[in-house]
């Protein structure tokens, strides 16, 4: 009998009648429809890169000329000598750059191509298949791994992994959790009061965020998104811009409901990632456990000091100034933004000042348009870091972000590397981003796009040949 089949005589509650009913339901199936069968992974076979320089993701200087051969989604072997590699598919570099894929540790992918009503109120199968097409859309963008910090993703990072769709890695949040009026509280004020234990809102029906006001109610939530298959919890500690009814200066989680947050997720070996914009949120989550700060953008000197202290991640992103005209004038959510925006500067100069362990996103939200600036985005860090700086920030940087996730990391390997034993996720570049940082920023510069040991791009001009 197949697997799916028996799981039921281990999940079942102990009355007979339960068991009996999960099981029939199951054999039903199997009968009637036959045994469910897991979707294949894309096909994947041995590639040798001939005569490539490598930028590692650690190191400011790139490889003399090599080749890399990569089998079983792994890079199985860098040497300057040549690599007998029978039955490969031979890529001839032509010393181009070949580097790791790169990280977005600050994505929503499921909140792109729609507005905040179709993404709450609208169809639920529309959504998915919208937020499909743009995870296709970032893969041949580079951008190999994302790190989902709010919506329902669960479903998409399936389907990629499958093979049914191709998309980035997802490191998945789940819904973000919030408290009443809290960034994330997308209810109108017509639906107030809520009655705790009564009817969901609608935003928390589609997953994309979850309402928590007491300590045990926030145990409740993580540990219904870790069931779910979360690998961290993201917490919304202050307010935000994008919410109708949480001005930037509040700080809203308590102590005790941030503490409870951590506990659970410390429980299952991962670690809560918590929005902040001011100083007082973010100690707050810090004297809590959290392990890493979204945003961070008003914070002080003080504030900074202490992250540096705790040993805390600050995950930043440099907002493009189109974001912030995106919100119309008057509304709460343009205040919000002339509020926070004019911080970003001074957040990464204090990072810089204070050496913190600063990883890099986008925060793309409710835009195509701005999505398909995601390489745009990562090429501004040049107002602050140097380009080899911001490329091994938006690889190995990230990747060690995603570490924290512990046993819930859905990809065991080394990411964000160009190294043995490292997963194949790699971009060939035409032309040195060492040099001119600004080559990420168009897509097309990456003639060869590989993830898990699949090519899902390539441009050059003869067809790869096969030893």
């Amino acid at each position: 009998m197949p697997h799916q089949a028996w799981t039921c005589f281990r999940t079942a509650p102990a009355r007979r009648s339960g068991r009996y009913w999960l099981c029939s339901t199951a054999l039903f199936g199997l009968l009637f429809f036959g045994p469910v069968q897991a979707q294949p992974s894309p096909e994947r076979s041995d590639t040798l890169f001939e005569n490539v320089r490598i930028f590692d993701g650690t190191s400011s200087e790139l490889s003399p000329p090599s080749n890399v051969l990569v089998h079983d989604g792994k890079i199985d072997r860098i040497a300057e000598d040549a690599i007998t590699a029978e039955g490969a598919t031979i890529i001839d570099g032509d010393g181009m750059i070949l580097m790791p894929g790169l990280i977005d540790a600050h994505w929503h992918t499921m909140l792109i191509r729609n507005n905040p009503a179709q993404s709450i109120f609208g169809d639920i199968g529309y959504n998915y298949i919208s937020a499909a097409d743009e995870a296709k859309d970032t893969l041949l963008r580079g951008f190999t791994t994302v790190r989902d910090v709010g919506g329902p993703s669960f479903g998409l990072k399936q389907a990629i992994d499958e093979g049914l769709t191709m998309g980035p890695r997802i490191f998945p949040s789940g819904a973000m959790i919030t408290i009443t009026s809290g960034h994330g509280d997308f209810r109108q004020l017509s639906e107030l009061p809520r009655t705790i234990g009564g009817h969901m809102a609608r935003m928390e029906v589609v997953g994309g965020s979850m309402l928590a006001d007491s300590p045990d109610e926030v145990r409740l939530r993580v540990r219904e998104q870790l069931m779910l298959g979360a690998s961290q919890i993201k917490l919304t500690a202050g307010g935000g811009v994008s919410s109708p009814f949480s001005p930037v200066d509040v700080t809203t989680f308590t102590l005790e409901e941030l503490k409870a947050a951590v506990e659970a997720a410390d429980n299952w070996g991962t670690y809560v990632t918590a929005h902040a914009f001011t100083p007082k949120a973010i100690q707050r989550a810090v004297e809590a456990g959290v392990k890493v700060i979204e945003h961070g953008f008003l914070m002080d000197d003080e504030t900074a000091q202490l992250l540096a202290d705790k040993d805390i991640w600050l995950s930043l992103q440099p907002l493009p100034e189109a974001m912030r005209l995106g919100f119309p004038e008057g509304s709460v959510q343009r205040e919000g933004a002339d509020a926070v925006f004019p911080g970003i500067t001074h957040a990464y100069e204090l990072a810089r000042k204070y050496h913190l362990r600063t990883a890099w996103g986008t925060d793309v939200l409710f835009s195509q348009a701005l999505a398909q600036q995601q390489g745009a985005i990562l090429a501004s860090l040049i107002r602050w870091y140097t380009p080899a700086e911001a490329l091994i920030m938006a690889t190995s940087t990230n990747a060690e972000l995603l570490a924290l996730s512990g046993p819930r990391n859905p990809y065991p390997g080394k990411l964000g590397v160009v190294e043995q034993g490292a997963l194949a996720d790699l971009l060939l570049v035409g032309g040195n981003p060492l040099d001119d940082l600004e080559l990420v920023a168009d897509p097309d510069n990456f003639v060869l796009i590989m993830k898990d040991g699949v090519i899902y791009k390539n441009t050059l001009d003869d067809a790869p040949d096969t030893n």
